[in-house]
């Protein structure tokens, strides 16, 4: 665990800045000190990564917030757009870097401005931006929440991570077996009720990523216990392949 002072130092990010993540929710101390004092741990420094790559991209903490948020968002998917936008900024300051040394050498010789052209990079950008917000799951998990108060949320989430809790105590038994494949029916009729409709493709996929690594995955194994979301995601997969 780290404290502000040491998130601050560690990554160039001011106090305050933490501290205004902390009142818009989109970065929430891991937990708090009995003096109040805000404590980071690894997965949350993880989503400051997150944060700060969409914030070098020139992305709107609004924007960061709902992809990072989203019911669908994909790490792997997300580093993918984030390097290749990253890509086309350093391409497009290589070019302004030759065209300005250019100048400097022989001088204008022509009023070129295509240089200055960032609508490949603008055009990237806002595909990757609708990817993650204009999602038919997204706007019916916006739809559904839109009038949930937070407490009635956080009881959405914390009846989501019993699910999970759940899948721990199940976890000696063949994934196969029917009290375990009747587990993944659960979930995923919880998920339909509660965030957007859940096709089997799409379990799928949140299976693989609930045992790829990170938040997601930490998150399952603390109400499970180890090794509780590669069980569920083993679960998943069969159910899936039904």
């Amino acid at each position: 665990m780290m404290i502000v002072n040491e998130v601050s130092k560690l990554t160039g990010v001011s106090i305050r800045t933490l501290q205004y993540y902390d009142t818009i929710g989109l970065l929430k101390p891991s937990k708090y000190t009995e003096s109040g004092y805000r404590l980071y741990d690894d997965t949350a420094l993880e989503r400051l990564q997150q944060i700060l790559l969409f914030r070098e991209l020139e992305f709107s903490l609004k924007e960061i917030k709902e992809i990072i948020d989203a019911p669908n968002f994909d790490r792997e998917k997300a580093l993918e757009q984030q390097i290749e936008l990253l890509t086309l900024k350093k391409e497009h300051l290589e070019n302004l870097i030759d065209f300005a040394r250019g100048i400097k050498t022989i001088g204008v010789k022509k009023l070129d401005f295509t240089v200055f052209d960032t609508k490949k990079i603008d055009e990237y950008s806002k595909r990757a931006k609708e990817q993650w917000g204009e999602t038919p799951e997204y706007k019916e998990y916006e739809e559904k929440s839109k009038n949930m108060t937070d407490v009635q949320q956080k009881d959405v989430i914390n009846s989501f991570m019993l699910i999970f809790a759940e899948f721990g105590k199940l976890k000696e038994k063949d994934a196969a077996s029917d009290i375990v494949q009747l587990q993944v029916k659960k979930l995923q009729d919880f998920i339909s009720e509660h965030y957007y409709k859940c096709s089997k493709e799409i379990l799928s996929g949140l299976g693989k990523m609930y045992a790829g690594g990170g938040e997601f995955t930490e998150n399952i194994d603390s109400y499970g216990g180890e090794g509780t979301a590669e069980f569920t995601a083993k679960a998943i997969d069969i159910y899936c392949q039904e």
